[in-house]
């Protein structure tokens, strides 16, 4: 089975194990989605990720963080889809409820937030907001 937004689907699988109150959840392997965890991770969104390793299928574990039994995450957003990309220029990234978010953005060096493309005055490809 293909899938048209990989991205997508690992947002949705947070966002859906957020609301279940689970504490973690298994999505397909890839590169660009091991680079958006470890954005997270960073910025304190998930408590981290581990890869399992599987004779089919490789998957990665994400362990999401809560605080006071609420999930982080309250909000996940993807901006760029295959059908629109949306792209901007350090000096156009915009900061996402009033500094309280993160936009996540995929740059000629590397997947970081717009706050860090905004200091490194790079622009790139807006492939989600969280908050």
């Amino acid at each position: 089975m293909s899938m048209t937004d990989p991205i997508a689907d690992l947002l949705t699988r947070i966002r859906n194990a957020c609301m279940a109150g689970h504490r973690t959840v298994d999505v397909p392997t890839s590169l660009m989605k091991e680079r958006i965890l470890n954005v997270l991770k960073k910025q304190g969104y998930i408590n981290g990720f581990q890869a399992v390793e599987d004779a089919k299928h490789p998957t990665t574990k994400v362990y999401i963080k809560y605080y006071k039994y609420k999930p982080v995450i309250q909000h996940l957003k993807r901006i760029s889809k295959p059908g629109l990309r949306t792209y901007v220029r350090a000096s156009e990234i915009k900061r996402v409820r009033g500094g309280l978010g993160i936009s996540v953005l995929s740059t000629p060096k590397g997947v970081m937030t717009g706050r860090e493309a905004h200091n490194k005055k790079v622009g790139g490809e807006v492939i989600a907001e969280i908050w």
